[in-house]
């Protein structure tokens, strides 16, 4: 199962959506964000939307860290301390280890609000036009992680159109 254009667009303005969700002063993860969006082990996937956000949608993707509370996506804010002067900012403590308590700051979506919440969140990410990079569009299709990759099940066999003998 291959994804298009559209679903990329569609699935990006959703993860987009959860991350502005996600509250100041709080930090989520990429399989937080996965797991509400029906991806229990989409983190990746996350993780290649989150690096091709348009800087117009004004996504606070600080607040999108690593399970073990590490500072992962620190590289895509241009300077190496960027990233944790963010979360700083939005009263959150990063510990001498450079991780955040998760327990203390850590937002689950699926945790934290309810079903309800999170479908009305994943309703209004229509509002947000994300326009996604060919380059992410291969990556979901082509990367063996990628809950979108195609089996080699799933593939067409040579044999399908062959008639029988």
């Amino acid at each position: 199962m291959s994804i298009t254009k559209e679903d990329t667009a569609s699935l990006s303005a959703k993860v987009y959506a959860l991350v502005k969700a996600c509250p100041q002063g709080r930090v989520t993860t990429y399989g937080w964000i996965a797991g509400a969006l029906g991806y229990p082990r989409g983190a990746r996937m996350v993780g290649w939307i989150m690096a091709a956000t348009p800087a117009h949608l004004n996504v606070p993707a600080q607040r999108v860290i690593s399970k073990d509370g590490t500072l992962t996506g620190a590289r895509a804010f241009g300077a190496r301390d960027r990233m944790r002067t963010l979360l700083e900012a939005d009263g959150v403590t990063i510990g001498e280890d450079g991780r955040v308590d998760m327990q203390r700051y850590g937002w689950d979506p699926q945790r934290d609000l309810t079903p309800d919440e999170v479908d009305a969140i994943v309703a209004g990410a229509k509002n947000l036009k994300a326009s996604p990079p060919e380059s992410l569009i291969r990556q979901l299709n082509d990367d063996p992680a990628s809950p979108f990759k195609e089996t080699p099940e799933q593939q067409p066999s040579l044999f399908d159109d062959q008639p029988e003998s």
